[in-house]
């Protein structure tokens, strides 16, 4: 947006800082407006992986999503909750805000099933949401 004559306003001055770890680079784009190239962007932390072509973006996204899938959605939506709530809030606040997501979890079947499937040496099956 800096090319426009703006500065970024749709969240990324707000969220980059928590999320890139090098300040210099961060106001080096900001200011700027250099694309990202996707080499760069993992080298530094900021996507988890980049891949050869489409197909094998496509493969590895579907395979990711049907890991997540098979876990427990309670468990998942509260993970990220809680990841959402860190990235704003200090340790001890995070802390505090999962435990009361655990506390909550604990009414769920999804942990009985859990629980049961681990006794059993069997993959847990749960209910979607």
């Amino acid at each position: 947006q800096v090319d426009l004559g703006l500065a970024a306003d749709l969240g990324s001055l707000q969220r980059l800082p928590k999320l890139l770890g090098s300040a210099s680079l961060l106001a080096e784009l900001t200011f700027t407006g250099r694309r990202l190239p996707a080499e760069e962007a993992h080298r530094v932390g900021l996507v988890s992986r980049v891949l050869d072509d489409r197909d094998r973006l496509l493969a590895a996204a579907l395979s990711l999503a049907s890991d997540i899938a098979a876990k427990s959605p309670v468990a998942v939506q509260a993970a990220k909750r809680s990841l959402l709530f860190a990235r704003d809030h200090p340790v001890a606040e995070g802390l505090a805000q999962i435990a009361a997501e655990n506390a909550a979890m604990l009414q769920s079947e999804d942990v009985a099933r859990a629980v049961a499937a681990s006794l059993s040496k069997e993959k847990p099956s749960f209910a979607k949401l």
